[in-house]
């Protein structure tokens, strides 16, 4: 087996099987980013297995059941190509695999407030706050929504998270968002819904909005942004637009529901899930996210926001937002068990609040009406 640094030996056993402390502390000096681990295996004799059987013993960690969502989620190549788990291996071949983080035995019950907006005995959805992190991870063992969602189940409500997804330290996660990203949420109280709602969204059955504040007048009113996106070229770990051969199809449609002095309140419906999508869709067609200084927003502060000479009960120096002002609003599923049509509306809270407020009242200009909106702005910002 090869890594792609030049420390391979460190991430193996005796055995030449994946040692599952090195990779775990691998993934604790990393830091904070989201980025994995790529391992290379360079089959060396015919061994007339299953590619998923394979994997199985070089990496104790994963189960096969994971072995397989990951060879689905094509996080797996054999020379450059997306297998079955049951492809055969044969003599030369190269197997690629994108290492998930170890996982992290310890999910402390943690009294962190949650905004609950539903929950039965199978689902529980909540509206995110910004500024935590979905599932413990290398250096954050705590302090998020599943320890949350931990002491939640334990004194305030029944059942628990489901069972898929432990081997990954995210329990009962069926879908993220990123750590300033604030809004709704779902996550599975068994397996069964789990597994059911996975499918949803990886065959796009549900429907999600997000709203987001953007500098500039956006025109048109409404419009698809169809972009490739991909890895950063120089940047390790970062995403950007990619017209190359790596670049993968990004399409988000977008529509202005109000305008205000220099800014945009935009509902955004995600066609495609790349990572960081709508932020890089938005800066590349030149309407930023506020606050989004990865991404080419700006921090607000008041005097930005409200005009010389009229009165404010807060210092013009003071900041309004210092994260990127986007709130995932609406989403739409299936229910897993009665297979109703469920649909949830998440307030916008916080800081994002805050600074729509600001704008309705200082600089607010039109609410176009637009028949493909769905977003009910009355429900989502209270």
């Amino acid at each position: 087996m090869r890594l792609p640094s030049n420390r391979s030996k460190k991430f193996l056993d005796g055995g030449g099987n994946i040692d599952t402390d090195a990779l775990f502390r691998a993934y604790e000096q990393r830091g904070e980013d989201e980025s994995s681990i790529e391992a290379t295996f360079t089959i060396s004799k015919n061994l007339n297995r299953r590619l998923d059987s394979y994997l199985a013993t070089r990496i104790p960690f994963l189960s096969r059941t994971s072995i397989k969502r990951l060879i689905e989620e094509k996080s797996v190549t054999i020379n450059n190509s997306f297998p079955k788990g049951s492809t055969k291996l044969h003599k030369g071949d190269i197997v690629n695999i994108i290492l998930p983080p170890p996982p992290s035995t310890d999910i402390p019950a943690e009294h962190i407030p949650l905004k609950i907006i539903f929950e039965d005995k199978d689902l529980v959805v909540i509206n995110k706050d910004d500024d935590i992190i979905v599932h413990p991870a290398r250096s954050n063992k705590s302090g998020t929504i599943v320890n949350a969602l931990a002491w939640h189940f334990q004194h305030e409500s029944d059942g628990s998270l489901s069972t898929v997804g432990e081997e990954f330290a995210r329990p009962g996660i069926v879908h993220r968002l990123d750590r300033h990203t604030t809004g709704v949420m779902i996550a599975a109280k068994t397996d069964t819904a789990h597994w059911r709602l996975s499918k949803q969204f990886e065959q796009r059955k549900t429907r999600k909005r997000y709203l987001a504040v953007v500098h500039g007048e956006v025109e048109p009113l409404t419009d698809s942004i169809d972009v490739p996106l991909g890895k950063h070229p120089t940047k390790r770990d970062g995403y950007a637009v990619r017209w190359d051969e790596t670049g993968k199809p990004s399409v988000t449609v977008f529509h202005v529901r109000e305008i205000y002095d220099g800014y945009t309140l935009l509902e955004l419906d995600l066609k495609t899930g790349r990572t960081h999508q709508i932020r890089l869709h938005l800066q590349h067609l030149g309407y930023p996210i506020v606050g989004d200084d990865i991404y080419g927003g700006k921090h607000l502060k008041v005097s930005d926001i409200v005009p010389r000479g009229i009165a404010f009960d807060l210092p013009r120096t003071q900041h309004v937002i210092q994260r990127q002002a986007l709130h995932a609003a609406f989403l739409a599923i299936s229910h897993p068990i009665t297979t109703e049509q469920t649909e949830f509306t998440a307030p916008v809270h916080g800081d994002m609040a805050t600074l729509i407020t600001m704008l309705r009242k200082h600089r607010f200009k039109k609410a176009p009406k637009l028949p493909d909106a769905i977003i009910d702005l009355d429900q989502a910002i209270k």
